[in-house]
């Protein structure tokens, strides 16, 4: 099993660099970080917010073997023909390290800040698709036309391509059946982690009901795998841990504790968050060396 871990946008890089260095050496197999204009989570409205692609490009020169990505680029602000361009800059700086998360986007501040028309659910998930359908377009094609509903591109280059053939990985953000329909065809993974605040009905919000969730998350999507004709084992599998109950940085316990659910569950990757000093995700730092240390060799280790 892979594990990732989130660095959050909000130091400045003389602060940032070392954290990055830091996951690489601590044995991470990859690092992620937020694509917002700002984000609605807890307090980090409040605080510095910086964009995502000249940090990640940052991280690409800092760094050498740790894999990096979007957590997740969306089409709230994104329009796929320039961010195509800006994804191929950050496979080519990485060396095929960048792997590139998506997902429809909802209806906080990256709408609010630039005066959006809110869109239905099902409206978001159309967009979401186009938009995903024209990302893997324009970086396997070069000279890629489109016409939709949302987004036109004529005659959009993408020379010299992606490092990695016929492109650079997509990880697919997707709870609800039609976006998993957009994973399935495009995503070379899924991307899943319910958050326990967001879970109505009969989906519990304590541990074991979000595990549940996740359970039932799963079946759902290899039922639509099934469906879309695609192979099952030719699909990763990514959950993002800390939208449950139990932060996964709180103890080495609770974090084994998950890593073990998500195994059962037939997940791939694990991604979880650096922890910060206050506010959301607030944990201690000897927890995470605590699980460098023991926990991520095991992991590695597990057939």
């Amino acid at each position: 099993m892979r594990v990732g871990i989130v660095i959050l946008p909000e130091q400045r890089w003389s602060e940032a660099a070392p954290r990055w260095q830091r996951a690489e050496a601590y044995g991470f197999d990859h690092a992620w970080s937020y694509d917002h204009l700002g984000c609605q989570l807890g307090d980090f409205l409040s605080g510095p917010w910086f964009d995502v692609v000249p940090t990640l490009t940052a991280a690409a020169m800092t760094t050498s073997t740790i894999g990096l990505g979007t957590l997740v680029t969306s089409p709230n602000f994104r329009h796929p023909v320039a961010f195509a361009r800006q994804a191929l800059a950050l496979d080519d700086i990485s060396r095929g390290r960048f792997r590139l998360g998506l997902g429809s986007g909802g209806g906080g501040y990256d709408r609010i800040v630039l005066a959006q028309s809110d869109l239905s659910p099902r409206q978001r998930t159309a967009r979401f698709n186009e938009f995903v359908e024209v990302m893997d377009g324009v970086l396997t094609h070069d000279r890629f036309n489109h016409q939709g509903v949302y987004y036109q591109a004529v005659d959009a280059r993408n020379a010299p391509g992606c490092l990695r053939r016929p492109r650079l990985p997509f990880v697919v953000a997707a709870n609800g059946p039609r976006a998993m329909r957009v994973a399935a065809r495009f995503g070379q993974a899924w991307l899943t982690g319910p958050i326990a605040e967001e879970i109505h009905g009969n989906l519990a919000a304590d541990l074991n009901g979000w595990w549940k969730t996740v359970g039932e998350l799963v079946a759902r999507f290899n039922e639509i795998l099934a469906e879309e004709g695609r192979d099952p084992g030719t699909i990763d599998r990514y959950i993002t841990l800390d939208g449950s109950p139990v932060l996964s940085m709180s103890s080495k316990n609770a974090f084994a504790e998950h890593a073990g659910r998500a195994a059962e569950l037939g997940f791939t990757d694990l991604i979880t968050h650096w922890p910060r000093p206050h506010g959301i995700y607030q944990a201690s730092e000897t927890v995470l060396e605590e699980i460098a240390a023991e926990i991520l060799p095991q992991l590695h280790s597990t057939p």
